[in-house]
């Protein structure tokens, strides 16, 4: 009987953990389109920063053959023989906030031309339900002339990483699995449950899995929407937002979100996933888009706050040096996938102000790429009329705030981490 090979599409910050994990006990070949990552991958460097280096050159081979292990490669040829595909490219939105799939399009493309009867392509991307029988499945078809369910079967496990966090890694958070049949539900849940220490829940059809996933982070967006909300609240009130959290926080099931920038690849894009299907089915979703107009917002209403305290404290805003602090998603991350930190900085720039971004994890040239945006990566010796933390890097908590602060400038802490010499917080 012939040895499971598993290809993982997409060495991102979710495809290559995963594949990493599947190497401990599997053949797998990661696959991605991007030739310099397939370099760096191979000579044992994660840009990401996700898995350690001695971690990914413990699972690295030379060449795709049957023995354990991870190959990766930008050639085709390199997975035909693989009898799992796996799929974790991003699904982003486009300017006016609708879902593109385009990335999952491409790779089902990608895995087609290789597709062979009684394969298995597994999606782990964020969609909203219906996507991978919909939309992914007739692609698979197309371009390969295999039947679905018949000839080769589909299946999805959303994932659940979380970039940065190396404490809740792949194989610690269990997994949601689901397969287009019930016999194929039970393989792919097998799968996963192979290499998933915290264990595996099989869902009953791929439509409820996508739903799972989606909701997730449309839960975690409406939540920290309503903290968001309650500090432009308390704001005017000159009453502390977190101090009333920390005293609301003393009840057993008061859930204890903050307020803040809701920005990354999932919180900010998914509820617009959920929002779009619900709408294609004749329903207008109330409460999910609400969240998301107060979350998207708040990188305007960060930047107003910051100039009033400016004004108030007599500082004359063209021309004003600021040092803002942080451009990543979120602490101690090199991602900067839909960063809601670009926000704060382009309102103050919109000022006329000289503006420093100051981040010692992001990668200056992406930070360009993305958003024609200058960073640095050491701290300036210089002072300023304002020191904005718009990420709470390990980097930034013991800095020494008042050597970096002209006589009258203000210190605001968006993130709330800061104890002492904050002019103002979310």
């Amino acid at each position: 009987m012939k040895k499971d090979k598993i290809g993982i599409i997409g060495l991102g910050y979710v495809g290559l953990p995963l594949a990493r994990l599947f190497a401990t006990k599997y053949d797998v070949v990661g696959f991605d389109i991007n030739e310099n990552r397939i370099k760096e991958l191979r000579d044992g460097i994660d840009a990401t920063l996700e898995v350690e280096e001695d971690v990914l050159q413990s699972v690295l081979k030379d060449k795709a053959n049957d023995n354990l292990g991870l190959y990766c490669s930008s050639n085709l040829d390199d997975i035909k023989d693989c009898n799992y595909y796996i799929v974790t490219v991003p699904t982003p939105i486009d300017k006016n906030n609708r879902p593109d799939l385009t990335p999952l399009y491409k790779s089902s493309e990608t895995v087609g031309k290789v597709l062979k009867k009684g394969d298995i392509v597994i999606y782990e991307s964020t969609v909203y339900p219906g996507v991978t029988e919909d939309e992914c499945v007739p692609v698979l078809e197309k371009i390969s002339g295999l039947k679905f369910n018949e000839d080769f079967y589909a299946g999805y496990s959303p994932e659940r990483i979380n970039p940065g966090d190396k404490l809740h890694t792949v194989d610690k958070i269990l997994k949601v699995t689901a397969g287009s049949t019930p016999e194929i539900g039970i393989k792919v849940d097998a799968l996963y449950a192979s290499i998933i220490t915290a264990g595996t829940h099989l869902a009953p059809t791929i439509k409820v899995a996508e739903a799972a996933k989606v909701i997730e982070n449309s839960q975690r967006d409406i939540n920290i929407a309503f903290v968001n909300e309650l500090a432009k609240i308390f704001n005017l009130m000159d009453i502390d937002t977190h101090d009333v959290l920390e005293a609301a926080g003393t009840k057993w099931n008061f859930l204890p979100f903050k307020p803040g920038l809701v920005g990354g690849h999932c919180i900010g894009v998914d509820p617009y996933y959920l929002a779009q299907k619900a709408q294609e089915v004749g329903y207008h979703p109330e409460i999910i888009l609400a969240g998301r107009r107060v979350n998207d917002s708040m990188g305007q209403y960060v930047s107003s706050e910051i100039i009033k305290l400016m004004v108030q404290n007599d500082i004359r805003i063209k021309e004003s040096k600021i040092l803002n602090l942080g451009i990543t998603f979120k602490e101690n991350c090199p991602d900067v996938r839909n960063t809601k930190a670009v926000d704060v900085i382009n309102q103050l720039i919109s000022y006329g102000t000289d503006l420093i971004i100051y981040d010692p994890w992001a990668n200056p040239e992406e930070v360009k790429h993305e958003y024609n945006l200058n960073t640095i990566k050491e701290l300036p010796n210089e002072t300023f009329d304002a020191i904005v933390l718009t990420v709470a890097h390990n980097e930034f908590l013991d800095l020494d705030f008042s050597a970096l602060l002209k006589p009258n400038g203000i210190l605001y802490d968006v993130k709330g981490v800061l104890k002492n010499g904050v002019s103002g917080r979310l």
